[in-house]
């Protein structure tokens, strides 16, 4: 390579980063990227304070990432480098086989855990009503036989199993339920949550632990609401060469009355939410997505009443508790802080049901609300 090509192409790498940071600088600052579904750093504060520690940078740096021109060809060209270099991973996603993306589930803080289970436990000596608690796999547990080989990810049933053992509540086998259905579509290929036909079955583990009659899928008929569905595991990983997902309903709304409390106030919802399909973030069709508190209804229903302290895999199961509650309680601890003792005995609830993700319960910060 002579000389001058190399000053020409050193001249062009300049011309090209310094051209793109001047048009960037210039772009309308966006607030939220719906394709990465999720909000972008803002200007950083410029003070002493955030000079001294390394914040302004730190938050410099993310803006300028968040805001150049064409962040989202970048995004989808870093996948595809990793892809192309061999990687297997990026983001904390796995490429895995059958068009999958899995996210890769660290192993959990045991002392974490340990604290978590005494806050479930004081729950079930605070409250009158039986308690339940039940653990979700995840896609990276119950589909290994997917991931790449030798893709480390934690050992979700040994430490589910170790919690069952240790707590008081009475506990509900979400692995056995899920298990034998692990070659069908129980979890989005390109989202973390299970689908509506996991849901299921999670529904009627639930059924069994609390000894009612078991839902029959074939007195159910599937309707797909969508199949353009690219979920959070999309978002993350910079992937876009994989098709959608479609995402189904089985239980109709008719007969359901759904009170939401997205403000903190009560306002009417509904069991699916129709123009959550036009949007990126479509799993929030269910229920209209995350809130602090939301209550289902079924009129005419004898059953018991339960209190779900839940994260968003129960908002797709709700559909389906309906069958077997005269009322769901759908409780967010993460926007929620009431007490929840309290809670029980002002809604005459008859049954709590502690149910979560295995990843989202060994990473939550909100577990304490449980011992309220």
């Amino acid at each position: 390579m002579s000389k001058k090509f190399s000053i020409f192409l050193s001249v062009l790498f300049c011309a090209f980063i310094g051209g793109m940071s001047v048009i960037s600088l210039f772009l309308p600052d966006q607030d939220f990227s719906p394709l990465e579904n999720r909000y972008l750093q803002k200007p950083p504060k410029l003070s002493v304070e955030n000079l001294g520690n390394g914040t302004f940078m730190e938050d410099a740096e993310d803006y300028v990432s968040d805001h150049i021109l064409g962040r989202d060809f970048w995004v989808a060209a870093k996948a595809w480098s990793e892809r192309l270099s061999g990687k297997r991973e990026n983001e904390g996603v796995y490429f895995a086989a059958k068009d999958t993306l899995i996210n890769r589930v660290k192993d959990p803080d045991p002392d974490k855990l340990d604290q978590d289970m005494g806050y479930l436990d004081a729950l079930v000596g605070n409250v009158s009503a039986p308690v339940y608690f039940g653990l979700i796999p995840s896609a990276a547990e119950l589909w290994r036989d997917r991931l790449p080989a030798g893709a480390p990810t934690a050992d979700e049933k040994a430490v589910i199993d170790r919690l069952y053992f240790s707590t008081g509540a009475s506990t509900i086998d979400m692995y056995s339920a899920l298990s034998p259905h692990s070659g069908e579509d129980i979890y989005y290929r390109t989202d973390h949550h299970w689908t509506s036909l996991g849901a299921f079955y999670g529904a009627n583990a639930i059924f069994q632990a609390l000894g009612m009659e078991p839902l029959r899928l074939e007195d159910y008929q599937k309707t797909t609401v969508t199949h353009q569905f690219n979920g959070t595991s999309f978002s993350t990983s910079g992937v876009r060469w994989l098709p959608p997902d479609q995402i189904d309903t089985y239980v109709p709304d008719k007969g359901i009355q759904v009170t939401s409390y997205f403000k903190g106030t009560p306002e009417a919802g509904s069991l699916y939410v129709d123009r959550w399909l036009a949007e990126k973030d479509k799993y929030s069709y269910f229920l209209g997505g995350r809130q602090p508190l939301c209550v289902v209804e079924k009129e005419g229903s004898d059953g018991p009443k339960v209190l779900v302290i839940r994260d968003s895999y129960s908002d797709s199961l709700a559909p389906f508790l309906t069958e077997r509650f005269s009322q769901v309680h759908l409780f967010d601890p993460r926007d929620n802080l009431t007490s929840i003792k309290g809670y029980v005995e002002q809604h005459d609830i008859d049954i709590v049901l502690v149910l979560y993700s295995f990843a989202n319960f060994t990473t939550d910060k909100n577990l304490f609300v449980l011992a309220r």
